[in-house]
């Protein structure tokens, strides 16, 4: 994810009080005849992973960027000269052409009975497992939203402080580990930090110096970055970058704020200390937050296609 840290995510377990509604692991069990939904958009999800394992992540991304503006209904899906596609945080969200080829399959196979917004649910888990994460139980039966509206985007930059997080992820939910990062988000870190004229101080020395060789001032070219730089862990969920900012080697400055900060660093110091903690956190945060204003019953519609209203 580029627009915000990795490590607020989780602190949406503070507190979090969803109603889940009406939906429900399983929803679609018996509604495709002998047909298995999940299994389609599994299948969907597997190939693309064998080829571009970067799409968990994008993955991730999409759903928090649908999920955090008017609720998890592919709102972020919807084509239009002012939806949401064309707010600049979501001018780089990718993996909509998987969420397209996963609609036309489970089309196929059963029309009109799968949202949009559940594939997106379904995908984002299916991604997360092939990454080595935890095989969470998605719950479904969400409807898809019948507007979509730049204005309506409000997400946090990487600059955010940390109360200021808590009191923006302390209603929602989410979890995050993988993805990456322009260089623009945090090149102010490496040479020029709040216009001292030197680099971040909470920076580790030799991650500073690796970052100023991949992102040099003034270059004409936004190089993309890895946030998790722990060896072999790039692409995998599990609970590398939470150790790695725990080190001082956080590459946005809204993550290295949290490891360090008074209300925050028990949390990363648990995350960091023990993988199962995380994996089963991130699970329930990944849970909570697909549950956030969904559309259900006879509220929104089935879309033929995710970037058309019918």
């Amino acid at each position: 994810m580029k627009s915000f840290g990795v490590v607020v995510f989780l602190l949406a377990l503070l507190n979090l009080k969803i109603c889940h509604g009406a939906l429900q692991t399983g929803f679609y069990v018996g509604k495709c005849g002998r047909q298995n939904v999940e299994s389609i958009i599994r299948n969907v999800v597997r190939q693309r992973f064998a080829r571009d394992p970067t799409i968990v992540a994008a993955l991730l991304r999409m759903q928090f960027h649908d999920c955090f503006v008017t609720g998890c209904d592919a709102s972020l899906l919807l084509n239009g000269p002012t939806s949401e596609k064309t707010s600049p945080p979501n001018l780089s969200v990718r993996g909509y052409d998987l969420i397209d080829q996963a609609k036309a399959a489970v089309e196929r196979a059963c029309p009109r009975v799968v949202s949009c917004a559940d594939i997106i649910a379904i995908a984002t888990r299916d991604a997360v497992a092939l990454a080595k994460g935890i095989n969470y139980r998605v719950q479904t039966g969400r409807r898809d939203g019948l507007t979509s509206q730049a204005r309506n985007v409000n997400l946090p930059g990487p600059s955010i402080s940390v109360p200021s997080s808590i009191s923006f992820f302390g209603s929602k939910g989410g979890g995050h580990t993988v993805g990456v990062a322009h260089c623009s988000f945090f090149q102010d870190r490496l040479f020029n930090f709040r216009n001292t004229g030197r680099r971040d101080p909470s920076m580790n020395a030799n991650l500073a110096n690796t970052l100023r060789g991949r992102c040099p001032r003034g270059s004409p070219v936004d190089n993309i970055i890895n946030l998790d730089q722990t060896p072999r862990s790039s692409f995998v969920v599990d609970n590398g970058y939470y150790r790695q900012i725990r080190a001082g080697k956080g590459i946005l400055e809204i993550d290295q704020a949290m490891a360090f900060h008074p209300s925050t660093r028990s949390i990363v110091s648990s995350l960091a200390n023990n993988g199962r903690t995380f994996q089963t956190q991130f699970g329930a945060a990944m849970i909570k937050m697909g549950a956030l204003q969904v559309l259900t019953g006879r509220n929104g519609q089935i879309r033929r296609t995710c970037g058309v209203r019918n």
